[in-house]
């Protein structure tokens, strides 16, 4: 069973709730993954550190700037992988989770109390009596705020963030920044790799102009190869071609079937760049991008062309 949280942010801040809803979800069995729904990434530090979680997402969009239920609901469902969803049972979360469970035709529970045994309960009729059920199946649970203690700290969870942003030039700033700051390019240990996202193999060019940049190697995944002649076996990455490690391994139209991830999961520090929002890549992605190669691989070779010189 899986487990995941929206947590709620302040001013860019972790609500102290996300740690009341660690301990919630720990409560329900299975792992716990944080989905942090923000303008930034700041809160990803302070959720990774929560004992109980296994995995924080950071969905960073410009529609997190305030509430509005449809673009929230569709940005995060777009990248929150299935299981339970558990969120505070604050006015705007239970109107969220309400949306979500609607889109994902799950059941929902508002206002948990006490969860024991697998079974949830909750106050109906103004807290005149209370409600017992048991899930069957993933759903959607709204927690009444300071009804769980709340989880320690000294976890080290993996943390990623996919960037839903309409600003694509920004979202490419940020990539390189966080890419920077872990990786010494002069080493050249970077692959930058397409797929059958890159629309042909004449595309192509695209990425050999930014590993000219990087100094990089240019691979590419299986799809890519068996659709096209211009793409040589060679430059496979996957468990049919190599296996590789590098410090920085840039997935370019990938999807990110299983047997491509068994070639490259090892890399230090993976960024994913394609248009579909749930495609599998992002979550194994420490860093992703949600648009076309068109809109940001113009954008990557500016801000790199910039920063190496």
């Amino acid at each position: 069973m899986s487990n995941v949280i929206i947590a709620e942010t302040k001013n860019s801040q972790l609500h102290p709730s996300t740690a009341e809803l660690v301990t919630a979800a720990n409560s329900l069995g299975g792992g716990v993954t944080i989905v942090i729904p923000s303008t930034s990434d700041s809160a990803s530090t302070a959720a990774s550190s929560i004992m109980g979680v296994d995995k924080v997402i950071a969905v960073v969009a410009d529609c997190f700037s305030s509430y509005d239920a449809s673009s929230w609901a569709a940005a995060i469902d777009a990248v929150a992988p299935a299981g339970n969803l558990i969120l505070t049972a604050s006015n705007d979360s239970k109107d969220l989770g309400a949306r979500i469970a609607a889109r994902r035709g799950l059941s929902i529970v508002q206002n948990v109390v006490s969860i024991d045994n697998g079974e949830l309960t909750s106050p109906v009729y103004s807290g005149k009596a209370l409600e017992t059920v048991s899930l069957n199946g993933n759903a959607v649970v709204t927690i009444r705020a300071n009804t769980f203690a709340a989880a320690g700290e000294g976890g080290s969870a993996e943390s990623s963030v996919v960037n839903q942003s309409a600003d694509v030039g920004c979202a490419v700033r940020e990539m390189i920044a966080k890419a920077s700051a872990r990786l010494d390019v002069s080493e050249a240990n970077i692959i930058i790799s397409g797929g059958r996202g890159m629309g042909g193999p004449e595309n192509f060019a695209q990425l050999e102009s930014i590993a000219d940049v990087l100094g990089a190697a240019v691979g590419a995944s299986r799809a890519a190869v068996d659709a096209w002649d211009g793409i040589g076996h060679g430059m496979q990455v996957g468990q049919t071609g190599k296996t590789v490690n590098p410090s920085l391994y840039i997935a370019v139209g990938i999807s990110g079937a299983i047997q491509h991830l068994a070639g490259m999961r090892s890399s230090k520090y993976i960024v994913a760049i394609n248009k579909d929002a749930e495609a599998p890549i992002f979550q194994h992605a420490d860093y992703g991008i949600v648009a076309t190669w068109e809109e940001v691989l113009p954008s990557l070779k500016a801000e790199l062309e910039s920063l190496l010189n």
